[in-house]
């Protein structure tokens, strides 16, 4: 894989990478209509793919926030046509490293010693490379060690990041007159992701609290080998969650995998209201005894009990039945407003009482087999109705309070990865874990 020497970090680079690959989606569009001229049977799927490549071209020399976004946007499997998906999931784990001697002018600037020296032995080729840093394998003291190293200029970059993607989005997603509070939400967290000490404090934090948990392990963290920008953690031997879900044959592990997942993140929701709000599969690992191994924790969401008791009391039976009260729980929540207009709130009230029936489904079943694929093929109605849906369009999609964004991301993430392990599980497990 080409390496790279050095990463964008000025507003006018980024700016220019962006507008440049601006110009190959917009060539790709003239060959599409070119084609459809004299072949009106074309279809849209080359053109996605093209398109799909020349975008994760220009994000992955960006790093950063901006590839960030293509992280998350692979998780959105019913949103985004396939070649998106495929293209933007390598983002979670797999995309081009830093070149060694980058690597080392680094860690220099940094941690103020070049790697070699603060190791018994340090490998200069990366064994991981994603949006915010790369990992490397070292020992010290006869541990194996996996050390994360931040790209340079990635915290320096994202105000600039949001700022370009905020137009873009506003248009994608029907935000017109969205409060800015949305966007300070999400260049917060970003921010927080490049804050290595918070991330080792969070880690350990986690670590702690959920070590009761059956089938969970976690990286032990050294603070005398971690710095603002790396951060220093046991070697975690396992496969990806990804290449655990391509490959195992064997539905009990799958089972056991599932569950541990499903109650790993119920435990947090409920008993922390604090979470790993990243559930992508390059943040899990799968050992031989199919022990879930979670090993980042940059991005942790805390639910102010404000937000948290009507997001989880509307989604009841109770409430679902009674049109009065779930409306009085959407107000609560700030997705029907005093300013909406009676047609606004009939339209938002049937509109979010569709999609929670079905969204909730699995938390209202004693057992949910998340290999049945009758439930997302009822996502995935719900999600293209609502994109074509002209009266939608017409109206303000800003919609709910800021913590809809990563308690909904996180929910999202989580489902896609317990459909892709297959498992079947008991809901209320993680119930026997809360004090």
């Amino acid at each position: 894989m080409k390496k790279i020497d050095s990463i964008p970090t000025k507003k006018i680079e980024r700016v220019a990478k962006l507008v440049t690959t601006g110009v190959k989606v917009g060539g790709n569009y003239l060959k599409y209509y070119g084609e459809k001229v004299v072949n009106p049977s074309v279809t849209k799927d080359k053109l996605h793919e093209n398109n799909a490549t020349d975008i994760y071209d220009g994000l992955k020399e960006l790093k950063g926030s901006a590839l960030k976004v293509a992280q998350m946007l692979s998780m959105e499997k019913n949103l985004l046509p396939q070649s998106y998906v495929e293209k933007f999931s390598l983002s979670q784990f797999s995309v081009p490293p830093l070149s060694a001697p980058l690597v080392r002018k680094t860690f220099k600037n940094y941690f103020k010693q070049y790697p070699e020296e603060l190791f018994d032995t340090f490998s200069s080729e990366s064994i991981n490379a994603a949006s915010i840093g790369q990992v490397h394998k070292a020992k010290k003291n006869g541990k194996d060690l996996a050390v994360k190293i931040q790209y340079p200029g990635v915290r320096e970059s994202i105000s600039t990041d949001i700022a370009l993607v905020k137009p873009i989005a506003i248009r994608m997603f029907n935000l017109q007159g969205t409060s800015d509070e949305y966007f300070q939400e999400v260049e917060d967290k970003l921010t927080e992701e490049t804050d290595y000490k918070l991330e080792l404090q969070q880690s350990e934090a986690v670590r702690q609290a959920c070590q009761i948990i059956e089938n969970l392990k976690f990286p032990a963290y050294y603070p005398e080998w971690s710095s603002d920008k790396i951060i220093t953690m046991d070697w975690m031997k396992g496969k990806h969650l990804s290449e655990f879900c391509k490959h195992e044959t064997s539905q009990e592990k799958r089972n056991k995998v599932g569950q541990t997942l499903w109650n790993f993140y119920m435990f947090q929701i409920h008993q922390l209201k604090k979470f790993h709000a990243d559930p992508h599969p390059g943040n899990f690992l799968i050992d031989d005894n199919a022990n879930l191994i979670a090993i980042d924790f940059g991005c942790m969401k805390q639910i102010p009990e404000s937000f948290y008791k009507p997001y989880f009391e509307v989604s009841t039976p109770s409430a679902l039945a009674n049109m009065d009260y779930f409306k009085n729980k959407l107000a609560e929540l700030e997705i029907v407003k005093s300013t909406d207009s009676p047609k606004e709130i009939e339209f938002f009230t049937a509109m979010f009482h569709e999609l929670l029936t079905v969204f909730t489904e699995p938390i209202h079943k004693p057992e949910f087999d998340f290999s049945n694929p009758d439930f997302f093929a009822k996502i995935a109605t719900l999600s293209e109705k609502f994109a074509n849906d002209k009266q939608l369009r017409k109206m303000n999609g800003n919609r709910g309070s800021k913590h809809f964004i990563y308690v909904n991301r996180t929910f999202f993430g989580l489902y896609n990865l317990m459909f892709d392990i297959k498992a079947k599980v008991s809901i209320n497990d993680f119930e026997k874990y809360l004090s």
